[in-house]
């Protein structure tokens, strides 16, 4: 009795590691998005910022790789950064995909942007939820699911050149279907790590919480810029 009281007590034990650590995956993910947009809204409000960030293209593209150079190196070095660090590059990294992605109030409309965002938030609730209730590993949609970003990317970069609207159509639609995926997968695999979190070491915990934050948050604006391409196909200013 004693045995299944203590083992009673682990189970509880780490379920509340579990709890708190998918708690902090979600609280830093969705701080991540309130800097993004607040950061959008900024860039918006003042034309002459919109100005020097739009029409100089070496600085546009400037911020565009220093996005990609602090995603990869977070997500690289994240074993080797203080909790502090590691939170401070998110927050940059949130604040200038911000910066970049105010441009989408320029391209679309607010009311197509603000229908987008909607809907993507419950497919991405939907689809979190599902990944960390189901009993299904998930783990052999990973290999599919990255196949298909890579043909994204490719048909992206293809119809650049192209210009080709129903190309774009059928890239949104696959998009969409790749980062719902995505995001019950992600999820899965995070409330895993979450499972092997070591509850003595806060530093690690926090660690893995801002990369799985990264991780969701990269899900979410992906599958948000791909309901706003096919929510705003025929609506843009």
């Amino acid at each position: 009795m004693s045995y299944q009281y203590r083992s009673m007590q682990t189970t509880q034990a780490r379920v509340e590691v579990v709890n708190a650590f998918m708690r902090g995956v979600y609280g830093w993910m969705c701080l991540g998005l309130l800097v993004t947009a607040a950061a959008s809204v900024f860039v918006v409000s003042s034309p002459a910022l919109m100005q020097t960030v739009f029409s100089n293209q070496i600085l546009f593209f400037g911020l565009i790789i220093a996005e990609l150079a602090l995603v990869v190196g977070l997500s690289a070095a994240i074993n080797r950064l203080s909790a502090g660090t590691a939170s401070g590059l998110f927050m940059l990294y949130s604040a200038l995909n911000g910066v970049t992605l105010s441009a989408i109030f320029v391209v679309y409309a607010q009311a197509t942007i603000f229908k987008a965002f909607l809907v993507t938030g419950g497919m991405f609730g939907a689809m979190s939820l599902y990944g960390l209730m189901t009993k299904r590993d998930l783990t052999g949609m990973g290999s599919f699911l990255f196949m298909g970003l890579i043909g994204i990317v490719i048909a992206s970069l293809v119809n650049m050149f192209t210009k080709s609207a129903m190309a774009d159509f059928i890239i949104s639609c696959v998009g969409v279907l790749v980062f719902t995926g995505l995001t019950a997968y992600d999820t899965q695999k995070l409330k895993v790590m979450g499972e092997m979190a070591p509850a003595d070491d806060a530093t690690a915990v926090r660690r893995g919480t801002i990369l799985g934050a990264l991780t969701l948050y990269l899900d979410f604006i992906n599958l948000f810029l791909m309901m706003l391409r096919l929510f705003g196909g025929g609506n843009r200013n």
